[in-house]
């Protein structure tokens, strides 16, 4: 499965995130070429090579009117020359000529800066808008990463934590802490930290393409046998290589931390304990399965185990204790050993069946899934075996 990691030990921006995706291309020239014919004027794009604490990158600058968008200054506020309000730039997005799969990722992806921008004001949205600069430098970088995105085609997309950095950044109203609050309200439920370093590492643009693409954010680099690597560079010259790095890889499977809940109960029916499990498995648990067991004073019991995420943990611990009758619940801790999973559909005879795919450490295997062919074979009286055999020989 093709998976895509993401670095963001120095944080994120719009431009870092293009340029370290653009080593990843392999025509870097007829790209720049591609999105400043997109462009149509409203900003043009330049790439060249550059150099961070002795690593070759790569450094994209938008300059709009010969002027390139600072770093420091991505705040909001009136132009009356460039229409930047919400309706204004969405209206610019369709008139891009780019696959609509393109045009839609950008346009939910700038909404979601306005909408940030918007609870952070308290304000409707149409009365938001970007500074002249900052609203074509974000439409040329939210291009940009789009259109690479949907070039390299991952599987999955991978990011690590995110260094936000520290101190203050200028603003139109004044200086703001970093992140500054339109960041850290696109950053919401993303894990962020930061290492000291003196400076804004991620911009709004930069959280608003994690969050969209990103499909986990991950304490260490998953298990990925490299392909390719791109170094994306910031404008800044830090004591750190102020790079985002991209490694474009193979998963061979993966590996996660899970958590089990247990306990033993010798009072509960059948229904109960059934019901029980209809309740985790609707609150998100990986598994849950009984085990009998013999329990003290020689009565014959059950032992109901649950396996979750640690980050639905709490609420699959209420449902326990709500609708069991135990008194005590156990955890421990594991790790799991996984193979990547995605779906694809099939048409067939019958109609759209979902195939089920799981590969990595050395296995490939594909699956019809079984409420689709279930659901098929009650239409048609054909028996399951049947459909199957339809099925692989459609495939």
């Amino acid at each position: 499965m093709s998976i895509l990691y993401l670095d963001c030990a120095m944080g994120a921006s719009g431009n870092m995130l293009m340029a370290a995706l653009l080593e990843l291309y392999p025509d870097k020239t007829d790209f720049i070429a591609t999105i400043n014919a997109a462009l149509k004027g409203m900003a043009v794009v330049e790439a060249e090579a550059d150099k961070k604490c002795g690593i070759s990158c790569t450094h994209v600058s938008v300059k709009i009117n010969g002027k390139e968008e600072s770093e420091e200054m991505h705040s909001h506020s009136c132009s009356e020359t460039f229409k930047t309000d919400i309706n204004s730039v969405l209206e610019r997005i369709d008139s891009l000529e780019m696959p609509e799969e393109i045009i839609e990722d950008v346009k939910v992806i700038f909404t979601s800066i306005f909408e940030a921008e918007k609870d952070i004001h308290g304000c409707e949205i149409e009365n938001i808008h970007l500074h002249e600069l900052g609203s074509a430098d974000a439409l040329a970088d939210i291009l940009g990463v789009s259109m690479l995105i949907y070039a390299i085609k991952p599987r999955r997309i991978i990011a690590s934590k995110v260094n936000v950095g520290g101190g203050k950044v200028k603003c139109a109203h004044g200086i703001m802490p970093v992140p500054a609050p339109a960041t850290l309200k696109l950053l919401k439920d993303i894990p962020i930290y930061s290492d000291g370093t003196n400076f804004e590492l991620c911009t709004p643009t930069g959280a608003a393409l994690l969050r969209y693409y990103v499909n986990e954010f991950a304490d260490k680099m998953p298990s990925i046998t490299p392909k390719a690597v791109g170094y994306g560079s910031g404008s800044a010259d830090l004591p750190q290589a102020n790079v985002l790095r991209a490694i474009l890889g193979e998963e061979e499977g993966y590996t996660e931390q899970i958590t089990e809940l247990s306990a033993n109960v010798d009072d509960m029916t059948a229904e109960d304990i059934g019901f029980l499990q209809e309740r985790l498995f609707a609150a998100g648990a990986l598994d849950v399965y009984t085990i009998n067991v013999g329990m003290k004073k020689c009565r014959p019991g059950t032992m109901i185990c649950c396996l979750c995420n640690e980050s639905n943990k709490k609420e699959l611990l209420l449902l326990f204790f709500k609708h069991s009758s135990t008194l005590g619940i156990r955890e421990q801790r594991y790790s799991r050993y996984a193979l990547s999973r995605s779906s694809r559909e099939l048409e067939t005879r019958h109609g759209k069946i979902r195939v089920k795919k799981s590969e990595g450490y050395g296995v490939k295997r594909e699956k019809p899934e079984y409420d689709d062919i279930s659901e098929v074979s009650r239409k048609t009286d054909l028996p399951i075996s049947e459909l199957k055999k339809h099925i692989e020989k459609e495939s």
